[in-house]
């Protein structure tokens, strides 16, 4: 069996560069040399500025399970269902239940809650049947809704859908009014089926 040229077999050697990592070098990941690096980092980059008060309040949005966070405003049932129609209904259905996107709507008979049975059987997760608190409907439609325009409508405006997504769901009545004191009185059926996860280092919930 012949042998391929040395010179030829050493030029190929020296084409080959290795990362500190092991990794081969290629244009899109280049050798890494360490000694251009400083031997400490420094304290501090000297980049950017630290956030103002009104910057941190402005990002500072999020409503939590107990009603924390809910901003002045009202809404109600009769005023959400015209929202949800312009801003909503592409997405969720006329009725929160065609689709393409997730179901809204949907209660399961006598509030069951059997999500630890089979993909076959299980029940879908609406906000009827899966959600627990009401505040966070707020929340997540106030910072995701809708999807082409996160953010857009006004604290009022997500009252508003809210309490009309409630409704379908047979939660509020037809005249309810959501605002920062009635929203997080709204009792959800699943409530009581979620536990806190006060896991501290270990797989066992308390």
């Amino acid at each position: 069996m012949s042998r391929p040229p040395v010179v030829g077999l050493l030029a190929a050697l020296a084409l080959v560069a290795c990362k500190p990592d092991g990794r081969t070098a290629s244009p899109e990941h280049p050798a890494v040399n360490p000694a251009a690096f400083p031997a400490h980092w420094p304290a501090s980059f000297a980049l950017g500025r630290p956030a103002t008060a009104g910057e941190i309040a402005a990002w500072d949005i999020d409503a939590r399970p107990d009603g924390a966070g809910l901003p002045p405003g009202r809404g109600t049932v009769a005023e959400g269902e015209g929202i949800y129609r312009q801003r909503c209904a592409a997405c969720h259905g006329a009725t929160g239940t065609e689709g393409p996107n997730d179901r809204l709507v949907g209660r399961e008979p006598g509030d069951s809650f059997p999500f630890g049975v089979s993909q076959a059987n299980r029940a879908r997760q609406t906000i009827g049947s899966f959600w627990p608190y009401a505040p966070t409907v707020y929340d997540y439609i106030n910072r995701t809704m809708p999807q082409n325009a996160p953010g857009s409508l006004s604290a009022s405006e997500v009252y508003a859908v809210t309490a009309y997504l409630l409704h379908l769901n047979g939660l509020v009545p037809q005249d309810a009014v959501m605002d920062a004191t009635t929203l997080p009185a709204v009792v959800m059926p699943s409530r009581d089926r979620f536990v806190p996860d006060d896991r501290t280092g270990g797989p066992v919930v308390r």
